[in-house]
């Protein structure tokens, strides 16, 4: 497709602009194309815009998507501002789940879980000698005992009896 030109330059005009400039090579009818537009911009061609690529459809089904997307994610974010201890139910449940296809566990309680995040700060205690940042600690104080479990390996670490102070 190609571009036009806008003004409208008197042949006559050019004639003497190119005797000025002494340049004789092209006649005066061949200089400008029957549709007002030089030789090199023939070969300039526009790309397609987005609604001739895509078409209306197309963006229409785009627009849907984004605004299901958007409208699960607002829910979910709305539903854990209503109950903020859900993402922790869900993750004590996996974690147990996790652990109890490894080791048998306290029935009847649960338990309360704990992440490693320093791990400099525990190697003084032997429970958490080869505890790695992220591994995950199941406390049951009722059946006093601590699990070290390391989803990274799906391996639990170190088993040990809960000792509680005074008790």
């Amino acid at each position: 497709m190609a571009r036009f030109n806008s003004t409208y330059r008197d042949p006559s005009e050019v004639a003497k602009e190119e005797d000025v400039a002494g340049d004789q090579s092209i006649p005066v009818e061949e200089a400008a194309n029957p549709f007002g537009a030089s030789a090199g911009d023939d070969a300039y061609e526009e790309q397609p815009g987005i609604f001739a690529r895509f078409g209306t459809a197309g963006l229409l089904i785009i627009a849907i998507i984004s605004s299901g997307a958007a409208y699960y994610f607002y829910r979910e974010a709305r539903l854990l501002k209503e109950n903020p201890q859900k993402i922790a139910q869900e993750e004590v449940t996996t974690v147990v789940g996790q652990v109890g296809r490894l080791l048998v566990l306290p029935e009847g309680e649960t338990p309360t879980l704990a992440t490693v995040s320093d791990v400099d700060r525990l190697k003084s205690q032997p429970f958490f000698a080869h505890a790695k940042n992220g591994d995950k600690v199941l406390i049951y104080t009722s059946a006093r005992k601590a699990i070290l479990y390391s989803p990274e390996q799906n391996k639990i670490v170190e088993v040990s009896p809960l000792n509680l102070g005074g008790q």
